[in-house]
């Protein structure tokens, strides 16, 4: 089916959340709406303040590149551009283009008379996002422990957050949130190179059928989840990882600030070890 085609099937009016008819237009294939506009505005806006904090950070070193939140001293105050403000202007421009992107998902889902499931489960992503630019500062009482913005400055940020708490493999939220995500890359991968195998048959044999990869994993392991199920395992588990990954986070700090090893003291004291 030609793109051409295919687009008289979602091209269509209405299912729009602001603007009505006004946004209800299409750039080549494209739709935009309100919420495109808006995605743009902030998007350009965003990487332009980005642009300007590289040249006045003194290095246009890709990997060195950094704009820090403001110091702890600002607490939940605006703090001057140069000092943390260009920060929090990122921030509310970042905020402001994934929300948007998420509503301009939720348009054409209404368009094409689909569920909400794909911006619902884009919103998982941004609420980590969220979790970790104003939920936990705001807990904590300052912007300042917000991560910065750029490649090594953010990573030794994560890593200084793990020494803070002497060992964070130990915060049982994080080890919820990587087993989701080694389950999720585990089920997917294996879904992946079923289809792969049904569909790329040897030479002279007919292209396998969902009840050929059915019958596979029963025979494999007992139990086929189906060719619908799959999906929907694959979404659970994706978004369950997103999930735990904003709880292991937001935890530590605002409700734990001891040394996540520590936490596992109510295991050593139960009944049965004694």
């Amino acid at each position: 089916m030609s793109m051409l085609s295919f687009e008289k099937k979602y091209r269509v009016r209405g299912g729009t959340l602001v603007g009505g008819d006004l946004f209800d237009f299409w750039i080549g294939p494209f739709y935009v709406g309100f919420f495109g506009v808006t995605t743009i505005f902030f998007t350009v806006l965003g990487t332009a303040l980005i642009l300007y904090g590289a040249a006045i950070g003194g290095t246009w070193n890709i990997w060195k590149i950094n704009i820090p939140p403001p110091d702890l001293s600002y607490g939940l105050g605006f703090a001057p551009l140069k000092e943390g403000g260009l920060w929090q202007l990122i921030t509310v421009c970042a905020l402001g283009a994934f929300v948007s992107w998420a509503l301009r998902q939720a348009e054409i889902a209404r368009k094409l008379g689909m569920g909400l499931h794909i911006p619902f489960a884009f919103g998982m992503a941004i609420f980590a996002y969220f979790t970790l630019v104003v939920i936990r500062p705001v807990l904590m009482g300052a912007w300042g422990h917000g991560f910065p913005y750029g490649i090594f400055s953010h990573l030794d940020w994560v890593s200084n957050v793990g020494y803070q708490y002497l060992h964070f493999h130990y915060n049982p939220a994080h080890m919820i949130a990587v087993t989701f995500f080694f389950t999720t890359t585990l089920a997917l991968s294996l879904h992946g190179a079923l289809v792969l195998s049904a569909i790329n048959p040897p030479k002279g044999q007919p292209v396998k059928t969902a009840e050929h990869e059915n019958t596979f994993f029963r025979d494999t392991i007992g139990y086929s989840i189906g060719t619908l199920g799959i999906h929907r395992l694959g979404l659970f588990l994706a978004l369950s990882a997103g999930f735990w990954s904003a709880v292991c986070i937001v935890i530590s700090g605002p409700f734990w600030t001891r040394g996540w090893p520590e936490w596992w003291g109510w295991w050593l004291n139960l009944p049965i070890w004694s």
